[in-house]
């Protein structure tokens, strides 16, 4: 091919999150399908990708094309990643820990997966999910931080991982930092113990006086894995439970504060 991921990687600074997409792929206009409404010149793009552009095309419409290539392949690239040979591609690298290590210590290195908070080019760069906390980071190099996030898409990290369910990582992992049952509730009555004793200093908890450790909670967001568009059953079970504890927690914090006012 003419315009390989490489060159389209290399011109991005980056090819580590890419894997190489099969030419059958592109060739098979059925799964291009309503990309040329989002690629504009997506005929003379598509005949970059493939080798297939008349040379003697003019030098200032070939630059806008290797543009309008690079973003035709991104998308593609996100199309190819969630087929079951991109799927394998892409479980390769993840085993490889090519996109990195999940920087949340209890996590213990667990390897992260390239996701997309939008399915939209140029709106949000790529993110990393961590399969063990659940949640999203951005990548440490500001090389792979410019990388488009729509290129991998919201859906591949959370398909990988029903595909291979062996994969997903364990969320009670022993850590060198895990505590026995018997520790955390120690813990967890003396933090109660000193909420009842020192009201004032939950108020002031978040920062400073005046400010409501209790507001700050609600305005706190959280990640919400969906494949394609559609937030996993599991998953979602959980967070509503934990959004419940995370609400009568609140509701404490409030009337603490209420007290200490």
């Amino acid at each position: 091919m003419g315009l390989t991921l490489l060159n389209i990687s290399q011109k991005q600074h980056s090819n580590e999150y890419f894997c190489e997409v099969d030419e059958d792929f592109i060739l098979d206009r059925f799964n291009l399908t309503g990309l040329n409404n989002e690629v504009a010149n997506y005929a003379q793009a598509l005949d970059l990708i493939t080798d297939s552009l008349d040379d003697d095309i003019q030098d200032e419409l070939r630059g806008s094309l290797d543009v309008q290539a690079r973003l035709l392949y991104g998308l593609i690239h996100a199309r190819w990643i969630v087929t079951a040979r991109g799927l394998q591609k892409m479980l390769d690298k993840y085993k490889r820990a090519d996109f990195g290590r999940c920087p949340r210590v209890l996590c213990a290195s667990q390897p992260l997966l390239p996701v997309g908070l939008t399915d939209i080019p140029y709106e949000k760069s790529v993110k990393l999910y961590c399969g063990r906390c659940e949640d999203i980071y951005s990548p440490k190099s500001s090389r792979h931080g410019s990388i488009d996030g729509a290129y991998f898409g919201t859906t591949f990290p959370h398909l990988l991982f029903l595909v291979y369910p062996t994969l997903i990582p364990p969320k009670d992992g022993e850590t060198p930092l895990t505590t026995s049952s018997k520790d955390t509730s120690t813990v967890d009555s003396r933090n109660r113990r000193r909420l009842r004793e020192e009201p004032e200093a939950v108020a002031t908890e978040g920062g400073g006086e005046g400010i409501s450790t209790a507001s700050v909670s609600l305005k706190a967001e959280r990640y919400r894995p969906r494949i394609y568009g559609f937030q996993i059953n599991e998953t979602a079970k959980l967070q509503r439970w934990q959004e419940a504890i995370r609400d009568r927690q609140i509701a404490r914090l409030e009337a603490l504060e209420g007290k200490s006012t």
